[in-house]
């Protein structure tokens, strides 16, 4: 009987110690573990009654850094809560990495370009429900426009201007 109910019990604790160890899960708000957090962008979009996951978000986005989002959270969610893609962002070339359970990775490519210029709103594949430790890539290029060149310009004109008045002084 003694080794029944401690039997019993070591198998109820195994789900409970597997989901302790994973760092990327959490149930509830996570609002005093800010405290411990020293430094880096980590924002809190926790639902205090749900599941909740940490994501991260890398590139062209206004805000990025790890994220806590409830686990029913989508990409696009994920996408609004870091800010939204700056101008430099290419759209058609985000990529979501997943951890496998097997310590592989998985990229999965999305493409919002289609979803924001044609009328066919059926190219964003809603199936993609976003996992603990998945990272949102965004990937972009600094693009330079018009007032940027001038910029430039009139900042090495100003100095080749500036040298010609010193060297003519003397």
């Amino acid at each position: 009987m003694r080794q029944t109910i401690i039997l019993l019990i070591f198998i109820l604790s195994i789900p409970i110690v597997t989901f302790a160890q994973n760092q990327d899960l959490q149930i509830g708000s996570g609002v005093n573990q800010l405290k411990n957090y020293l430094g880096g962008a980590y924002y809190d979009y926790s639902d205090p009654h749900e599941v909740n996951i940490k994501v991260a978000v890398w590139g062209y986005v206004r805000y990025p850094g790890k994220f806590i989002i409830p686990a029913y959270s989508s990409v696009q969610d994920l996408l609004s809560y870091a800010g939204g893609p700056t101008d430099e962002t290419h759209l058609d070339e985000l990529r979501l990495i997943r951890s496998n359970s097997d310590s592989t990775k998985t990229i999965i490519k999305i493409n919002y370009k289609d979803f924001l210029f044609d009328k066919d709103v059926t190219s964003i594949d809603k199936t993609t429900q976003l996992k603990a430790g998945d990272v949102l890539l965004a990937s972009g290029a600094p693009r330079f426009y018009l007032k940027d060149y001038l910029s430039y310009i009139l900042s090495i004109a100003s100095l080749l201007i500036s040298f010609t008045i010193l060297i003519r002084q003397k």
